[in-house]
């Protein structure tokens, strides 16, 4: 678990709670909205821990990375939470004023948008990998496959775990079954390549 995943939740229950206070936003319902991103960080927690940290072995000799339940929990959740939201604007405008509608627009458009990109980045995607190469499929089908001899870097970014090579890179979920073991393998071969080019640079 990286501190990003820590600070984020606490940074964002923190801004709602100091909102409550000003005039302009205090008649919002701020304090219920800390309270659904805390309980929903609580579930992100729990799920965390059930994180398989090997990925699944497929046939051919491949192991592939597999959805967790912190992505699809995430990404079922937001659409569910803004489906609501949407039809609470819809139904009952009438009944709450102009910034409050705003507000949660907003809301809607921030929940939708995180969803669709939870599902394009974590659940449609495919890695998988052998002994001899790594391989990822995006969303739109666009595929990507990295020898491991060409390997030289695994770095974290805020969108995952990105292995670069010569020919190019590949990013994944942090939050996949299997990342973990794919991340360590991937930062060995690169120890190992750039071990192996420093013996030949040497001779």
């Amino acid at each position: 678990m990286r501190w990003q995943e820590v600070a984020l939740p606490l940074f964002v229950i923190t801004v709602l709670i100091a909102l409550k206070y000003l005039p302009l936003t205090a008649h919002l319902p701020l304090s219920r909205a800390a309270g659904v991103v805390a309980f929903g960080y609580a579930a992100f927690l729990a799920l965390r821990l059930v994180q398989p940290e090997d990925g699944i072995t497929i046939e051919g000799g491949w192991a592939e990375l597999r959805p967790s339940l912190v992505e699809y929990f995430a990404c079922y959740g937001a659409a569910a939470l803004a489906a609501v939201l949407l039809f609470a604007v819809i139904f009952m405008s009438s009944a709450a004023d102009t910034t409050q509608l705003i507000a949660t627009y907003i809301a809607v458009l921030l929940l939708g948008a995180g969803a669709a990109g939870i599902g394009m980045v974590g659940l449609f995607t495919n890695t998988r990998w052998d002994n001899r190469q790594v391989t990822h499929r995006t969303a739109m089908g666009r595929e990507t496959s990295l020898d491991w001899s060409e390997v030289h870097s695994v770095r974290p970014n805020w969108r995952g775990i990105t292995i670069t090579g010569t020919t190019g890179r590949i990013t994944f979920s942090q939050f996949h079954g299997g990342a973990s073991q794919l991340a360590k393998h991937a930062a060995t071969r690169a120890m190992r390549n750039a071990e192996t080019a420093t013996k030949a640079f040497a001779a």
